[in-house]
């Protein structure tokens, strides 16, 4: 069950950007001066055609920090489903040949992870779920990462 905070309305320059998408590879963990990073790459599936026809999807770069990015790297893989919810920014550099690229990525403030990747939400093939972590731990169920 998912619960609602209810806050003060933000500045009207801050942004918000709220996504449900599935992940189109595994995580990419990094470390800069200490700080840990994880880079997901999603796909958000575009509406279909009005002749039923797919439309294939729009793919978005996502970065997390800190916490948020151990746990992403930790749990997320490649056909898992998320929603992410954080700011969009601009990314902007000079390719090899001085030409100017930019791309769009979403920095997560918020990772809610919501299946497991595994058609109709089955284990994969030759795992077993179990209720505890090594060490006899109880499993969490699907973890927020916040």
């Amino acid at each position: 069950m998912t619960t609602l905070a209810i806050a003060e309305a933000p500045p009207p320059q801050f942004q918000v950007i709220s996504i449900v998408a599935r992940l189109t590879a595994d995580p990419t963990k990094r470390t800069v001066n200490e700080l840990q990073i994880c880079d997901l790459r999603v796909a958000i599936p575009r509406r279909k055609g009005r002749s039923g026809d797919d439309r294939g999807a729009v793919f978005v770069d996502v970065a997390t920090f800190g916490p948020l990015a151990n746990i992403c790297g930790q749990y997320l893989a490649k056909g898992r489903r998320v929603a992410v919810t954080g700011r969009l920014e601009l990314d902007e550099w000079a390719a090899e040949d001085g030409s100017p690229r930019r791309r769009h990525k979403i920095v997560a403030d918020q990772v809610e992870f919501l299946d497991n990747g595994a058609p109709n939400g089955s284990a994969p093939a030759g795992s077993e779920e179990s209720s505890e972590e090594p060490g006899g731990q109880p499993a969490a169920s699907e973890p927020t990462a916040a």
